[in-house]
């Protein structure tokens, strides 16, 4: 339990840097550097972002553990595999975006139009931050992460907490120890002029993250579930612009509650059609993930029968939202010499998608220990116990696991 724990606490620190939580971190990164001279707010701040951290961590892992008590074989990221999740972030990361250019601002001071509040709002905006870096954080697995949350998956509940929230201490540590040890933040630069650039050079970022939560949903439900987002982002987009206009018209003095009223239909107008449009019974597109790549279908009951003929297999545990397996498929499952590999071996590569809900795959990572995707199993061709790959892959990984593979003959 004590390695599980320190295990979670170092992935925590390392998903800070995963690519599919860094749009959000940024943010908090900001913040940082707005208050290296001031370090009474700087540690409020970094306290509202341990508790949203926490807070929300703790949550996930509740529902998480009390689906699997009732039967549901889900996993870590198991929120992804809901469209309506899916558009519903999306959505909150491009107001984020929107804001962070200006279009409209959190916390607006009516002394200074445009600044970046540090008063009272700041301490719930920085606990709203850490709470959308967990829900975002969940399509990455970091080293040590996966075997910790594992073996959280099979453990009593009250073990599977600890581990989850020695998961979340680890996720908040930087950035609340440096909030809490104001000796710390000297490393840091000096507020100035330059953190406007800055904080309007993040929104492209966020944008790239929103692009990919489009692109995930569009994978999961396919195009009518997208043009619903892509209709709902502009209509957002809209309110935003509205909600700006009638903020600087408040300070001003002017009339500014029909402009406060419409932008709060138009949110709804938004939200209202998602429940009902983006189902997730809709199939995949037919480009499937390794499509460069002759591929079967993955079932368990496939790989008990083809296993022991002679014939190696490779099995690719994936899903459109988890950004590891991606960036995988990019740069090895798709590479040449993986390909020429698995035709030299004869291998045969199964996919197992889990971009929806696909009881089986869970069951599966909880078989070999694993939290999350990515996983990838070689079964050698004699039969014998399938090897777990690393999580993170290289072309030489896998050519040098599907040549041990193949070599062990029946």
């Amino acid at each position: 339990m004590l390695t599980a724990m320190l295990a979670a606490f170092i992935g925590g620190i390392i998903l800070n840097f995963m690519p599919c939580v860094f749009p959000v971190v940024s943010l908090k990164a900001l913040g940082l550097l707005r208050h290296s001279d001031n370090s009474a707010s700087a540690r409020r701040e970094g306290l509202a972002f341990l508790l949203g951290v926490v807070v929300t961590m703790m949550a996930l892992a509740g529902i998480l553990l009390a689906a699997r008590a009732g039967g549901a074989a889900v996993g870590w990221g198991f929120q992804l595999q809901s469209p309506l999740v899916i558009a519903l972030l999306a959505l909150v990361i491009l107001a984020a975006a929107l804001n962070l250019l200006g279009v409209f601002e959190v916390g607006l001071s009516v002394q200074q139009v445009g600044a970046i509040d540090i008063g009272r709002g700041a301490f719930v905006r920085s606990a709203l931050t850490g709470a959308l870096a967990i829900i975002v954080a969940t399509p990455c697995a970091a080293p040590f992460m996966a075997s910790a949350i594992g073996y959280a998956l099979v453990q009593p509940p009250a073990v599977a907490l600890v581990i989850f929230f020695a998961l979340a201490l680890g996720f908040a540590a930087p950035f609340t120890l440096v909030s809490l040890f104001p000796a710390l933040a000297k490393f840091l630069p000096r507020p100035g002029a330059w953190m406007d650039i800055l904080k309007r050079g993040l929104a492209f970022p966020m944008f790239g993250a929103y692009a990919w939560l489009v692109w995930v949903l569009a994978q999961q439900s396919g195009s009518g579930a997208l043009a619903t987002l892509l209709a709902g982002s502009v209509v957002l987009g809209f309110a935003g612009w509205l909600y700006g206009i009638a903020q600087k018209r408040r300070f001003a003095g002017k009339g500014h509650k029909v402009l406060f009223a419409v932008t709060a239909v138009l949110v709804i107008a938004v939200l209202a059609p998602l429940p009902g449009m983006i189902k997730s019974g809709a199939g995949l597109p037919g480009d499937q993930v390794a499509a460069t790549i002759t591929q079967e279908k993955w079932t368990p009951q496939t790989v008990a029968a083809e296993r022991g003929h002679g014939k190696a297999i490779f099995v690719d545990f994936t899903a459109s939202w988890c950004i590891t397996c991606q960036v995988n498929q990019k740069t090895t499952l798709s590479t040449q010499a993986v390909k020429d590999a698995l035709a030299k071996t004869g291998t045969l590569y199964m996919v197992a998608d889990s971009t929806k809900f696909n009881p089986d795959v869970d069951d599966a990572l909880g078989q070999f220990g694993q939290g999350g995707l990515p996983m990838y199993l070689v079964y050698p061709a004699d039969g014998g116990p399938p090897k777990v790959l690393p999580q993170v892959l290289t072309p030489g990984i896998v050519v040098d696991a599907l040549t041990q593979a193949a070599n062990k003959k029946a």
